[in-house]
């Protein structure tokens, strides 16, 4: 979410070839696939080589390709959604990448071409809701996610989060009419006025600026699916870093949390309760210290004030995603409702802060949910 990723000296370069992939299924699919093949695994034979299509994604089509009956070494094309290059920009994208790789806490980015990237398959299980609320893995979730919050990679700037400009972009794409007219009435009455949004995204600016989170390199997207937990190993990496960047610290924190609910079968009861989130917020802050230098010791106090700032930046993400649905409800050509994953809340975003009881920190309505 800014220009101030600086990718440390020695990292190695990444080839740009120039390969185009249908992001289709069938035979155009597979030339552009194994075209990326003949330079990254010289040595398969085209026609022993699997691909096997993710169906996870919900902007990119996600291809694995290998050979045998073993997925010890997988390449997984990553071709890029329609349009996606309104809401992604793609050199800051394979910079965080390899910047994350350089720190070891991202796979081996083997190339970029014209509509994607190739990188290493992380051998592990894509998590779900349920898994996210064990203490075991979600242990493991905050000690990686403050590892790579207290990555420099600002080359001695002093980095701001772009989290409002980006939001800013977002709402001057977003569309006001579609073609469908059932969609295009949907759309009408379940969606606020742009005035509406934009007199409340500029309230949340002056409130959430003001909270004093730290900025940090950022995930900004740590949804289930981009979380890999490897038991054998007892370790969790984080793939997707499609958003990536320099953003407030408890933005990434409570967009994680509001991802608790999950995506395909969306279900606010899963947010985490007090309770849980004090215990992953002190996990958190633990490693966070141990990574700075500062020892391990977290008084209730850091806990309340992360804990108080980490539920408020939670509507900033529902914000900033809601207005991404819209964008991709008109542009993408994936199969999937972005716009019957919106439903928008009665209360105004300011109402709801005014509920946000500060002392125990209970969010008591969000008011957009996707």
């Amino acid at each position: 979410m800014s220009n101030y990723i600086h990718v440390p000296p020695g990292s190695p370069e990444v080839p740009k070839l120039d390969i185009t992939v249908s992001e289709r299924e069938g035979p155009g699919c597979r030339q552009g696939a194994l075209q990326l093949l003949r330079r990254l695994r010289p040595h398969w034979r085209p026609e022993e080589v699997t691909l096997q299509l993710f169906t996870d994604g919900i902007t990119n089509k996600l291809i694995g390709c290998y050979v045998g009956d073993t997925t010890d070494d997988v390449v997984l094309v990553r071709i890029y959604g329609n349009k996606t290059e309104l809401l992604v920009d793609r050199d800051e994208e394979v910079k965080s990448f390899r910047v994350l790789q350089a720190h070891g806490c991202a796979p081996q980015l083997y190339c970029t071409f014209n509509n994607g990237l190739c990188y290493e398959f992380m051998q592990g299980e894509a998590l779900d809701p349920e898994h996210v609320c064990n203490p075991d893995i979600f242990r493991l979730i905050a000690k990686q996610l403050a590892k790579i919050h207290t990555i420099h990679a600002h080359n001695g700037w002093i980095p701001k989060s772009n989290l409002w400009l980006k939001m800013g972009k977002y709402f001057s794409l977003i569309p006001t009419e579609f073609a469908d007219e059932e969609v295009n009435k949907r759309f009408l009455s379940e969606i606020p006025s742009p005035q509406v949004l934009q007199e409340e995204m500029a309230w949340m600016k002056e409130r959430l600026s003001n909270l004093g989170s730290p900025v940090v390199l950022c995930h900004n997207d740590l949804l289930c699916k981009n979380i890999i937990y490897n038991k054998k190993r007892g370790d969790v990496q984080f793939i997707d870093y499609e958003y990536s960047g320099y953003n407030y610290l408890a933005y990434d924190i409570g967009n994680h949390f509001n991802e608790f609910a999950g995506v395909n079968e969306v279900d606010y009861s899963l947010y985490p309760n007090r309770e849980l989130q004090e215990q992953w917020l002190r996990s958190y802050l633990e490693a966070y210290k141990e990574y700075k230098g500062f020892g391990t010791e977290v008084s209730e106090k850091e806990v309340e004030v992360l804990y108080v700032q980490v539920n408020q930046f939670a509507l900033a993400s529902h914000f900033f995603w809601g207005l991404w649905a819209l964008i991709q409800a008109k542009y993408s050509t994936i199969d999937f409702d972005f716009l019957g994953k919106l439903f928008f809340k009665v209360s105004s975003l300011k109402d709801n802060m005014k509920k946000y009881d500060l002392n125990n920190g209970a969010l008591i309505i969000t008011h957009i949910s996707l």
